[in-house]
Parts: structure tokens; sequence; C-alpha cells
């Protein structure tokens, strides 16, 4: 079981997840074109990012909003991370998306809607690469944490829990950031945990006071929602920060 595992380390490039200096992942919540995510990746590299994100394939809570340009997102996205020179991460929907995606990803990300998703998660845990395992919305901590167990199970040790936010009563932002949890988490299984403050509040204002909250509590790292121009950004604009914002924040926060 999860509580029994010794301390994990994942290495990844020069990056050693886990090992006490917390990772810095960056970068819009869709990948727009190649030209875009290029952009942004020299951009944030020069800034400080140890990990690209971008979303090639978007699941939308309307069927009308951007679904995102798929493997041909994905595609452009290792691009943009080898001129950068940085590992990348993207969101996979489906168990039949993992033969296409394998050769392009560093790290495939489960999202909160797929947390359940066990033919997913029975497929990733078949994979030789690491799974960042996003908590579901409205999922309690042994939930999160048996969901997995299902990737663990398969063979594959290389699990990142990914904390951004729960359902709760309160409504002025996004979702719940439950930093607690994520502590627990952390201490429960020895495993790297993330937090995603864009997901977790739904507000850029509180972005950097919650990425220090994140970090002050030990947390492993964290993902940050950044593009060059925010409010035209074709998804998550209102939760994701503009470059001279995320400085800032690495400056004051990243080692």
């Amino acid at each position: 079981m999860l509580e029994k595992q010794e301390k994990k380390i994942i290495k990844l490039k020069n990056l050693e997840i886990g090992s006490g200096k917390a990772a810095f992942i960056a970068g819009p919540c869709s990948i727009e074109s190649e030209k875009h995510i290029i952009e942004e990746a020299l951009s944030l590299k020069e800034i400080g990012l140890d990990i690209l994100r971008g979303g090639a394939f978007k699941p939308r809570t309307s069927p009308y909003d951007f679904q995102g340009l798929g493997l041909e997102g994905v595609k452009y996205l290792r691009k943009a991370a080898d001129e950068a020179d940085v590992p990348m991460i993207t969101e996979v929907l489906s168990e039949f998306d993992i033969d296409d995606m394998y050769k392009y990803v560093d790290i495939f990300q489960v999202g909160s809607r797929n947390m359940y998703n066990y033919s997913l998660l029975k497929k990733l845990g078949e994979q030789d690469k690491p799974v960042m395992l996003k908590r579901g919305f409205s999922a309690s901590l042994d939930e999160w944490m048996n969901a997995a167990e299902y990737i663990i199970k398969g063979g594959n040790e290389n699990v990142i829990f990914c904390e951004r936010g729960i359902r709760t009563f309160n409504d002025y932002t996004r979702n719940t950031l439950d930093l607690a949890g994520a502590v627990l988490v952390k201490k429960l299984t020895s495993r790297p945990v993330f937090f995603d403050p864009s997901h977790g509040t739904g507000r850029r204002d509180l972005i950097e006071p919650m990425t220090a909250a994140g970090l002050a509590a030990g947390l492993d790292g964290v993902i940050i929602e950044v593009h060059k121009d925010p409010d035209t950004a074709l998804s998550d604009a209102k939760q994701t920060i503009d470059y001279e914002s995320y400085k800032q924040i690495v400056e004051k926060y990243k080692e």
C-alpha cells in the first residue's frame, strides 16, 4: 500500500522531483498554435521554468468551448519543450490516446475529471513514464490515494499527486485549495505532491499568496497557468497570470 512506501524521488532529465527542492511547472491552459506555445516556452524558460505545461486535449464543461488541438498540439508542445530544453507535461483523456502520445510526452497528466477513469489509470500503470494524478473535485483523500494505487499496482511507481482544489460551500473561488489534504497525502504516501493554485482558486489575484502557502507547507512543486496576454487566452483566462506576475513569483519563491 502507498503508506508503506519509502520516500519516492522521480528523476526526469536534470530534475529530482520530491528531493526537497520545489519544481515549477508553467505554461498556458491550452496550446493555441505552434508559434504560440514555442513563444510561451522560450519566454518562461528565460524567467524560470522546470517543466512546460499545455493542454492539447481539453475536457470542457460546455461542448461548444475550445476542445484543444489534439495530437497535433502534443507535437507542438514537444517541439516547444525541446527548444526551451525542458521536460513537458500534458493531459491524456483516454487509454486509447496513450500509445499515440507516448513518444512525445515526458509526464502524463490525469485531470480531475478522469481520476475515477480506472481503465485509463490501469493503462498508465503499464507505462514507464511519470504520471501526475490530479485530485477529483469531489474526491476524498482515500479515493485519491486509491486511484494512485491503480497506477502503481500495474507496475508504474512514478506517481506525482497534484491537489487542484475541491468543491465546497464557498462560491467566491472556483474551488477550495486543500493544502492541508495535500500535506497529509505527502505524509501518508511519501510521494511527491504538487498543487495547482490556478484551478484551485480560479482567480489570478490569488495565485501568488497560494503559491507562497503551498511552498511554505513543504509541497514538492507548483503548476501555474501563464499566458503572454491572459485576457485573450482560449481557456481559463480569469485564472491565468501574465509574464510579469509569474516573474515576481519566481523571484520570490523559486530556489
